[in-house]
């Protein structure tokens, strides 16, 4: 990683596809309306940053940190959150598109997905304990092994979860998610 710093600092309208973007420490940071699709962020440190309408479809993350971090309404296509230093890892999402994104393995204590698709994301062996997820699209996304202890789930639509092969004590569901949770057995709920 490189020496540069930056604090409380702001960027708008940035396109990191054109202009490099410099690796380093950013702290309450805030970046809108920017471009970082197909950028590498590779060794960079983000905290207490918020990223707002920003399109990072396919960034490329390699001990990347991401510590206090929010994304609000950005383009998220096709990450590998696993790729980052999951150390301190803490992130929030809300009105974000996460389609084809990777959190294998990634602590998501407590994190929270609000209004977000995550369609054929992957949460095999990710510890999603006490998160919730606020009305997100999960169609396809991949549940194994992953620790839903205390996660809320009652509004989540689309997914399909194996009770048998992932930790479920005291996950809160609605009825309307039964299906969700019966779709391997193969009944009929009507």
């Amino acid at each position: 990683m490189s020496n540069d710093r930056y604090e409380e600092q702001a960027w708008e309208k940035q396109d990191f596809t054109t202009s490099p973007f410099v690796k380093g420490s950013y702290e309450e940071c805030t970046f809108s309306n920017c471009n970082f699709s197909g950028v590498d962020l590779s060794s960079t440190r983000f905290t207490g940053c918020t990223f707002r309408a920003c399109n990072m479809d396919n960034a490329r993350f390699g001990g990347t940190t991401l510590n206090a971090v929010a994304f609000e309404g950005c383009k998220l296509q096709g990450l590998h959150f696993g790729d980052c230093n999951s150390l301190l890892f803490s992130v929030s999402f809300s009105d974000c598109v996460l389609n084809y994104s990777s959190f294998f393995r990634m602590p998501l204590k407590q994190a929270i997905f609000r209004n977000c698709q995550v369609q054929e994301a992957d949460f095999t062996e990710a510890d999603l304990s006490a998160a919730v997820l606020d009305h997100c699209d999960l169609h396809k996304a991949i549940f194994e092994r992953t620790n839903l202890e205390k996660a809320d789930l009652r509004t989540a639509y689309h997914f399909s979860i194996n009770p048998e092969r992932n930790k479920l004590k005291k996950a809160r569901f609605s009825l309307a998610g039964l299906p969700g949770l019966l779709h391997q057995y193969q009944v009929i709920i009507d």
